[in-house]
């Protein structure tokens, strides 16, 4: 098997007295779309921003692309530049039009010229069902489904082997949801992206998950296929995806 995108080994968090990882392993491989779930207060968002190196943890490892994202600053910039990340409420410039959000992460490379760079931050934004006269628009002037689209775009822009995702589905409507769950699987294929989701969506983690992390009990008490996991008698397991939603969106993957 190829070395993992993501290799995580051994990890603490610790806030004071409160422990929040206690000797967490998990490896996301290279092409897979890994989804992170557990209850509130099991660290999914504090693992994903440990991930970005945008927090450190206590002790343990977080290696991304084969190097540890604690490392000097120059060298985790240039693997910041080999990632895309969507924030939950899209965390757009809210000064900026949705043209010039996408286009913000190219213009601070400084190494390409303004007519490529407009010319494929259109091409993003046609990737993600943004048409030129919208990308004209204000992120204020846009809905919740096109903020989401536009965000998904700006975190492509950089040509990025690996995605996350944090809840890429809040807040938008059954029929916005399915769209955008379309969307992010298309682009998976299309551009044989490495995809580390968080969301507690049942529907979009069994539509797009290739390998579910649960986290309990201050590590990750299972990994594996949807089935693998459901399969598991864990009683967190148990009550988080064979509740009545969980059965529902399980019907759904198996028709």
């Amino acid at each position: 098997m190829a070395n993992p995108v993501i290799q995580i080994r051994n990890l603490w968090t610790q806030f004071g007295q409160f422990i929040v990882h206690q000797d967490l392993n998990l490896e996301v491989q290279q092409g897979e779309i890994l989804s992170l779930v557990g209850g509130s207060g099991s660290g999914k968002t504090t693992l994903l921003r440990q991930m970005l190196g945008l927090e450190t943890p206590t002790r343990g490892s977080v290696h991304v692309f084969g190097e540890d994202i604690s490392g000097d600053g120059g060298r985790r910039q240039s693997l910041r530049n080999r990632w895309g990340m969507l924030f939950q409420h899209g965390a757009l410039f809210s000064a900026l039009t949705a043209f010039d959000n996408v286009a913000q992460p190219m213009r601070e490379l400084h190494a390409l010229p303004e007519d490529l760079i407009r010319d494929a931050t259109l091409l993003k934004l046609d990737m993600v069902g943004i048409t030129p006269k919208d990308a004209l628009k204000m992120p204020a002037d846009l809905s919740g489904g096109m903020v989401k689209r536009v965000a998904l775009a700006r975190a492509l822009a950089l040509e990025p082997e690996l995605l996350f995702l944090d809840e890429p589905t809040a807040g938008l409507d059954p029929d916005l949801s399915e769209s955008f769950v379309a969307l992010i699987r298309g682009l998976h294929q299309q551009l044989h992206l490495t995809v580390v989701m968080v969301t507690h969506d049942l529907d979009t983690l069994f539509a797009l998950s290739t390998r579910i992390a649960v986290l309990a009990e201050k590590r990750v008490i299972a990994a594996g296929t949807p089935e693998q996991v459901i399969a598991i008698p864990h009683p967190f397991i148990q009550q988080f995806f064979l509740g009545e939603r969980g059965k529902r969106a399980l019907e759904v993957l198996r028709s």
